[in-house]
């Protein structure tokens, strides 16, 4: 795995472009059992529901090109995901209209915030590919969250549930200073003041 620094406008300010894929996350890779694994809906929503991980694979994909960027300052550009779009899997849930927030929920009790809004863009999917073959665990396989547009630590690995609600919630690297809203070309890496609203 090698780092490159570059002028390339196309990349945010003060990443480093990687050819590699670097392996970060908050504790051990779970053991994945395709039997007992669940992806739940809860909360705030009129059909709270559970999907098998068959009954995701049963769901039309999309794909999705592009870059990602971590916070801790590497991009990889031109990535190749696939997986479901996560705006389909919550027309099913059907948000109640004071559901303004989505808290992702992983192995290894992770979680992040983001507002529902950020979360229903076309390409934030439930992703179980990259690059043409099943994502692999330490990639956050069988299944993590993408929501390319953020730092990557807005994409949970080894998601298992959305939780809606009427009010933020800081999530496990929120809590510890991250900032709220994590856009790359403004490098909100780290701040205890979030500001979705100005």
């Amino acid at each position: 795995m090698s780092f490159f620094k570059t002028k390339d406008p196309t990349i945010p300010p003060g990443q480093t472009l990687t050819t590699g894929f670097p392996i970060l996350h908050v504790g051990d890779v779970p053991r994945f059992d395709a039997k007992t694994w669940r992806l739940t809906f809860d909360g705030l929503v009129e059909n709270p529901y559970e999907m098998t991980f068959d009954e995701l694979r049963e769901e039309p994909t999309e794909e999705w090109r592009g870059d990602i960027h971590c916070v801790t300052r590497w991009t990889k550009k031109a990535t190749i995901w696939r997986g479901v779009p996560f705006k389909r899997l919550v027309e099913r849930a059907r948000p109640m209209p004071e559901a303004k927030f989505v808290v992702q929920h992983a192995d290894n009790d992770y979680t992040t915030n983001l507002p529902l809004d950020a979360m229903l863009g076309d390409d934030v999917l439930v992703a179980y590919e990259f690059d043409g073959s099943a994502l692999e665990p330490i990639h956050g396989g069988p299944v993590r969250m993408l929501v390319p547009k953020l730092y990557f630590w807005k994409s949970a690995k080894w998601l298992k549930r959305f939780e809606f609600l009427a009010e933020d919630r800081k999530g496990f690297w929120e809590m510890r200073g991250y900032h709220n809203e994590a856009d790359p070309w403004k490098e909100q890496r780290y701040s205890d003041m979030p500001s979705w609203f100005g």
